[in-house]
């Protein structure tokens, strides 16, 4: 697997974090979401007899009753421990249209569940049954959305992953928005966007949260057996379109100009049921 064409679709959101006005004002704006919540959250190993289809239908009414029907949320849904320092662990994801839409989603919600269950003992019941399947200890974490995602053509299937790649980002001095923004551009363009492994991709930057250096890429597969397959084409699609050995060592002092080298890797599995 060639590191090189990998750090390349990341070099850009540096001088990204640094200028969000500056981009905001250049740059089309984004038709998708701004902003996406990530919950990483642990099961209540303590539940006795869990059942995970059990778990689903609970998460499924609480979705079809107050998360579809909340205008302010666009997107989301759940995504399970596959390949994760914690077995514990699922995440859930939310997408907003705005900044402001976060907190309106969190009222609505509460309002719209006073709909769904009109009896305050059948409500409290119904939130503290789908609350026993966690452990209290959760983090959050808000991401600014970036441009050049490659959205799903359809509905996630039963096997499908998601590997999520968190790297890190130095902040060189003598960064130039045009020059990373166009390198950005032309590896989504002429890499994942091509990958036809990568059913989606979508790109974020930290917004709010413990590290304001993270850049978070979410990859959408068909299976796990396909992510090896996906490095693979990524190395021929870049030796492709980089086919002079001297464009291939431009590229690789750019980025190990821009990205610190660090970076974590895990992977989940879509949970099709629970989507909005």
């Amino acid at each position: 697997m060639k590191t090189t064409n990998r750090l390349f679709s990341a070099i850009v959101i540096t001088f990204l974090l640094l200028n969000t006005t500056t981009i905001i004002a250049q740059e089309e704006a984004q038709k998708g979401p701004e902003y996406v919540t990530m919950t990483v959250m642990h099961w209540n190993m303590d539940l006795e007899d869990f059942k995970m289809e059990e778990w689903k239908a609970v998460e499924k009414e609480y979705m079809d009753k107050v998360t579809k029907k909340n205008e302010h949320v666009m997107a989301a849904g759940f995504y399970l421990h596959q390949i994760t320092p914690d077995n514990r662990e699922l995440v859930y994801v939310q997408a907003y249209a705005n900044w402001n839409a976060i907190d309106l989603a969190a009222k609505r919600n509460t309002e719209l569940a006073k709909d769904a269950w009109p009896d305050k003992d059948k409500r409290k019941t119904f939130l503290n049954k789908q609350a026993n399947y966690y452990s209290p200890f959760h983090s959050d974490e808000i991401y600014a959305t970036m441009p050049h995602a490659k959205s799903l053509s359809e509905e996630p299937k039963k096997d499908m992953i998601v590997y999520l790649r968190t790297s890190h980002f130095a902040f060189p001095e003598d960064g130039s928005y045009k020059e990373f923004m166009d390198t950005f551009a032309e590896y989504t363009k002429n890499v994942t966007h091509k990958n036809e492994y990568v059913k989606a991709y979508y790109p974020m930057s930290h917004a709010y949260g413990s590290d304001k250096t993270q850049f978070v890429e979410a990859y959408f597969l068909d299976s796990l057996a396909d992510l090896d397959k996906k490095f693979d084409k990524d190395g021929e699609l870049f030796d492709a379109h980089w086919s002079d050995e001297e464009a291939k060592k431009e590229m690789d002092k750019m980025g190990k100009k821009y990205f610190t080298g660090v970076h974590g890797d895990a992977v989940y599995k879509v949970v099709p049921e629970l989507r909005k």
